[in-house]
C-alpha cells in the first residue's frame, strides 16, 4: 500500500514508521525532522523492540509526494487551517483519509473539502514523544480504534485492520465514531489539561487524593454528556473509569502531548478537545462544569 503521512509529529512517525516497516510504502510529509530524518532515517525505541529505518521517503510538501492509497492524519488540531491544503494533493478517487487526530470535529472538515465515503476516523492510545530529530520513543500503549465516518463496518474497514494488526499496529474496527471520540475524551480531557497546567505528569496528579478525585469527576461529566450524544450504546461509567485509571497508572510519570507542547511553547489544541465538545454537550443538556473551569484556565494562560 502506499501512504502519506500528514503530521509527522510522535505520532504520525510512529505508526508510519510501524506501516514502512511493515512492508509498506510510507511518503512522511516532514518540517522538524526533515534533515535527520531525509539524510540518517528513522530510530524508534520501543519496549516491543527498538528498530531503525535506514531509507525513509521524507518530502517537504505534499505535492511532491503526489496521490495515495491511504493518507493517514496525525496533524495537531491547533493546525486545521492547513489540515485540507495539505492533504488535497494526496487525495485521488480511491484514496481513504484516516484521521487519528486528537477531540471532535476533525471527520467534519475533511468531509466539507473531500468525498465523505472517503473517510475514515480513528483514536490512537499511544504513550510516545519525540527524541532528537530522527528518533521517536514509544514508551506505551499504541491501540487503534477505526471507524467509517458515513457508514458501518465495511470491508474495507476490515481490510484496513488487517493491515494496521499485521504491522504491530493493535487495531479495532468499530461501529460508532462517535463513541471512541468521546472514550478517548474521557481520558484526554482530564489528564492532557491537568497535566499542562500544572507542569506534573500522571502519576502526581494520580497520588494526590484531591486531584485523583477531579480526575473522576472530571470523566463522569464526560460521560454524562456522551451519552446524550445518541451514541450505539452508552458508555458505562463505572467501569470505564476504572479501565482509564488502571491503564494511567501502568504508564508511571507519563507527560501527555498537550504539557509537552505548553513546555516547548507550542499552541494547545484547545477547541478540538474542549471548545467543541463543550458546545456539544451544552446543545444536549449536559453542561460540563468543571471541565468548561479547566478549559478556561488553559485558555487564559496560553
Amino acid at each position: 500500500m502506499n501512504i502519506g503521512v500528514v503530521g509527522s509529529g510522535a505520532l504520525g512517525l510512529y505508526y508510519g514508521s510501524r506501516l514502512q516497516k511493515g512492508g509498506h510504502q510510507v511518503a512522511f510529509l516532514l518540517r522538524r525532522d526533515y534533515e535527520a530524518i531525509t539524510q540518517s532515517g528513522l530510530s524508534v525505541t520501543s519496549p516491543h523492540g527498538d528498530f531503525h529505518l535506514p531509507t525513509v521517503r521524507g518530502y517537504r510538501t505534499s505535492t511532491e509526494i503526489g496521490p495515495v492509497d491511504l493518507v493517514l492524519i496525525g496533524l495537531k488540531a491547533y493546525a486545521n487551517e492547513q489540515l485540507v491544503a495539505l492533504t488535497r494533493p494526496l487525495v485521488g478517487p480511491d484514496t481513504v483519509i484516516v484521521t487519528l487526530q486528537n477531540g471532535l470535529g476533525s471527520e467534519d472538515l475533511l468531509a466539507e473539502a473531500f468525498d465523505p465515503a472517503q473517510i475514515i476516523g480513528g483514536t490512537a492510545f499511544l504513550c510516545c514523544n519525540r527524541g532528537e530529530p530522527g528518533t521517536v520513543h514509544h514508551l506505551d500503549q499504541g491501540s487503534v480504534r477505526l471507524a467509517e465516518f458515513t457508514d458501518g463496518i465495511t470491508q474495507r474497514l476490515k481490510d484496513l485492520t488487517v493491515t494496521f494488526n499485521k504491522a504491530d499496529i493493535p487495531c479495532e474496527a468499530c461501529t460508532d465514531l462517535a463513541r471512541i471520540r468521546w472514550e478517548k475524551l474521557v481520558w484526554n480531557i482530564p489528564f492532557n489539561g491537568l497535566c499542562a497546567l500544572t507542569g506534573l505528569a500522571t502519576d502526581r496528579l494520580l497520588a494526590c487524593a484531591e486531584t485523583r478525585t477531579l480526575i473522576i469527576e472530571m470523566m463522569q461529566e464526560v460521560i454524562a454528556a456522551a451519552n446524550r450524544q445518541g451514541l450505539s450504546e452508552p458508555i458505562d461509567a463505572n467501569s470505564f473509569i476504572r479501565k482509564m485509571i488502571s491503564a494511567t497508572e501502568g504508564m508511571d510519570a507519563y507527560r501527555p502531548s498537550m504539557m509537552i507542547d505548553r513546555l516547548n511553547g507550542q499552541p494547545l489544541e484547545l477547541e478540538a478537545i474542549y471548545g467543541l465538545p463543550l458546545q456539544r454537550a451544552a446543545q444536549q443538556g449536559a453542561p460540563m462544569t468543571r471541565v468548561g473551569m479547566l478549559y478556561a484556565l488553559l485558555k487564559i494562560t496560553e
